[in-house]
């Protein structure tokens, strides 16, 4: 089969030297990639620039992104090939940096247009607008009429039962053929929703890879 997998995080820029991100690792997308590619898949493996993870990267295509515009280009790109499956465990940041002012000792805002902004100067309080970036999973149906999509539903707050509850929305939302939900809020283990009441517990990441194979050879 010939798939992609997203991993690692996207970051946002406030200034050229300055950027928003999170903690992804990219570890669980590049063991995915890399399980792939042994049991014989072609994998295209797009992977967050800033991904600290060390381990095998085995794949027959690594490509960096960088932000959330990057990697959907990238997605988006790929369009007209003959994809099987598309694996988007990217953790793709939810905004990005849009105006940004100094608020200044009388009250009022001075908007901040620089290269790097200056923290030496006493200029106040820095206000930053974060504005949402958009959601890459729900664009992929459109891209890729055919192929199989599986997205992850990662969440800190709330039971395991709220987790499964948003990995089945995201089937209706995004079209999807698959959800994997994890994080604290869904404990140990992963669950692989495909339906309103179809849900797999998986405890570890190889009995994960091995179910998420089996979903895109039907």
């Amino acid at each position: 089969m010939n798939c992609v997998v997203t991993a690692g995080p996207t970051y946002e820029p406030l200034d050229n030297v300055r950027r928003l991100t999170n903690f992804s690792t990219g570890q669980l997308g590049c063991e995915l990639a890399s399980f792939l590619t042994e049991r014989g898949h072609t994998v295209t493996l797009l992977l967050g620039e800033h991904a600290t993870y060390c381990g095998k990267r085995n794949a027959r295509r690594v490509q960096k992104f960088t932000t959330t515009a990057d990697l959907r280009e990238k997605l988006k790109a790929l369009s007209g090939k003959n994809l099987h499956a598309v694996f988007h465990a990217a953790a793709v940041s939810d905004f990005r940096f849009g105006k940004i002012w100094f608020r200044t000792d009388r009250g009022g805002l001075a908007l901040v247009k620089a290269g790097k902004i200056s923290t030496r100067e006493d200029r106040g309080t820095l206000l930053a607008e974060l504005v949402a970036t958009p959601k890459i999973l729900g664009e992929l149906r459109r891209w890729f009429l055919t192929a199989r999509l599986v997205g992850w539903k990662y969440e800190v707050d709330g039971d395991r039962r709220a987790v499964l509850q948003k990995a089945r929305q995201q089937l209706v939302d995004c079209r999807t053929d698959a959800s994997v939900a994890n994080g604290p809020a869904y404990g140990a283990g992963f669950g692989v929703v495909r339906g309103h009441a179809e849900t797999t517990h998986l405890q570890n990441k190889p009995a994960l890879f091995k179910a998420l194979e089996k979903l895109i050879a039907k």
